[in-house]
């Protein structure tokens, strides 16, 4: 087989920009989102366990006093990323994120790796803040002198574990919430949101008058920048949510400006928290004790207790409730999105792309995922799993930059309502950013991550590769074929194909014309 013949194969097929933006189908999602919804729903995404659990394993272990600096690095390749999402989301606002660009500009075959992967980093997500939640509660009703018994919250072969019934709990009831209705979920979590900044806030506020500037040196941790480098890969988690923001492109009332400014105000807004409550947490406690048993699940509310003040603690415990509370909600709803695009476009069973017609959500696939992810984080203890979820996101990252700079190539026509600024260096300081902390990643994630690949592959030559094609909605068709026609195969396509097969509407006006 030679190249041409190789590279027609359905496999390489490409999904054509005014095919994938048909809102004709009657597969689609009710638009409710606000840009403040958005926000909201990037923050909720991205403040949770890495600020309240992970800050203190980063400091204590990796980065000390330069716990501010790996924020810095891994929210500036956040910031790069967001700048390419943006452009990507304005352009062709409907659900799958990573999947759908992807779809656009490499083709079938790697979109469907970027969903899996995408299933992976969501999925696992919801599972590891779940877990997270279960402790930060027992320890909650620990401390009001409730004692739930140990097999009822670790998993079998832990501490004499069962099953992880709070993990699970709090899983399938805000499965429930989004079952109800996008609306209703996004209001619920704008009011977590702002209870988890106040909590934040609070504590700098408190902190400030308790720094101890001697804690501050040395600044650089034992091992260097390769700690500050490690720091930022693991830290990375705690800015992981804000590409859930995507997800909700579909259900968003004014995508082409609201999509931007979500994605990129919540990233802004979390990243000077963050950098703040960096300074001063280490300006409280030495780093090294940030490592100790006591503190490294509850950095922040041990350092609040540490300098006497008991009930700062305990708002704190509160809110990093809450705040993790609003990061299950998040992946959730991206992760049903993304099952939701894959199934639509035939990848996966029709089943996850089914409609509720009462709540106009995916309530099928919610279901599943729910129950899933539940199961999970009530029988499976996740001690990697941070780093594997960053392993996930990361490549989606790099995937969606490079995205960018093909499509910039292959259709510089299109009407883009946010442009990435400075392309090509832009996307590919985002590419660059990614693989460094890929690099810095613990080798045995890489490993889980390539076998998770393999499974991907697998299930997607027994179905996905018959599927795909084959899948009901629109699609660019031949002379004398109406789009739409169910069963109708999506024709191979590349970037000729894609300039005469999008509609003059999203093309931009030419001079004189």
């Amino acid at each position: 087989m030679n190249k041409g013949s190789l590279l027609d194969h359905a496999i390489f097929k490409k999904k054509p920009i005014a095919g994938a933006s048909d809102t004709n189908d009657d597969r689609f999602l009710k638009r409710t989102l606000s840009t403040f919804d958005l926000v909201m729903l990037g923050i909720g995404g991205i403040i949770g366990m890495g600020i309240f659990v992970l800050s203190g394993i980063v400091a204590g272990l990796h980065a000390g006093n330069a716990l501010w600096l790996s924020f810095l690095i891994a929210g500036v390749a956040c910031l790069f990323a967001a700048l390419c999402y943006a452009e990507f989301s304005a352009m062709i606002p409907v659900a799958g994120s990573a999947y759908t660009y992807c779809y656009i500009t490499l083709g079938e075959i790697w979109a469907w790796i970027i969903g899996w992967d995408l299933i992976l980093e969501y999925g696992l997500a919801v599972s590891a803040v779940a877990i997270g939640w279960s402790g930060y509660l027992n320890a909650l009703l620990r401390s009001t002198g409730i004692i739930l018994p140990p097999a009822l919250i670790a998993p079998p072969g832990t501490d004499g574990g069962m099953v992880n019934l709070p993990a699970m709990g709090i899983v399938l009831c805000l499965s429930l919430l989004l079952i109800r209705g996008t609306k209703k979920s996004a209001q619920t979590n704008a009011a977590i949101v702002a209870i988890k900044i106040g909590v934040i806030i609070l504590f700098i506020v408190l902190g400030l008058f308790s720094i101890n500037p001697a804690n501050w040196t040395p600044f650089m941790p034992p091992t260097g920048w390769l700690g500050v480098f490690s720091g930022a890969a693991i830290i990375f988690f705690a800015f992981t949510g804000f590409d859930a923001v995507v997800t909700a492109a579909e259900e968003t009332k004014d995508p082409k400006k609201s999509l931007p400014l979500g994605l990129i105000g919540s990233l802004a807004i979390c990243i000077v928290l963050y950098i703040v409550l960096g300074v001063i947490l280490t300006g409280i406690v030495p780093f090294a004790e940030l490592a100790g048993p006591d503190a490294i699940n509850a950095p922040i509310a041990f350092a609040l207790g540490r300098i006497g003040i008991s009930w700062g603690a305990a708002i704190v415990s509160v809110g990093a409730l809450c705040g993790m509370t609003s990061v299950i909600l998040v992946m959730l709803f991206g992760q049903s999105r993304i099952f939701f695009a894959m199934s639509r476009d035939g990848l996966l069973p029709a089943f996850f792309s089914e409609v509720s017609t009462k709540t106009q959500t995916p309530a099928k696939v919610i279901v599943v995922t729910g129950v899933f992810t539940a199961c999970v984080a009530g029988f499976f203890p996740l001690a990697i799993v941070a780093e594997l979820v960053n392993m996930g996101t990361l490549v989606a990252f790099a995937i969606v930059a490079i995205g960018i700079l093909l499509l910039r190539v292959q259709r510089p026509d299109l009407v883009r309502p946010f442009s990435c600024p400075f392309v090509p260096i832009v996307p590919l300081l985002c590419v660059g950013s990614c693989a460094f902390l890929i690099f810095h990643l613990n080798p045995l994630a890489h490993l889980m991550f390539v076998l998770w690949l393999c499974i991907g592959i697998a299930f997607y030559a027994l179905y996905g590769m018959h599927n795909g094609s084959r899948r009901e909605g629109p699609a660019t068709c031949g002379a004398g074929v109406q789009p739409g026609t169910p069963g109708l195969p999506l024709p191979v396509t590349g970037p000729d194909v894609l300039l005469t097969d999008t509609p003059p509407a999203i093309l931009k006006k030419q001079e004189g014309s």
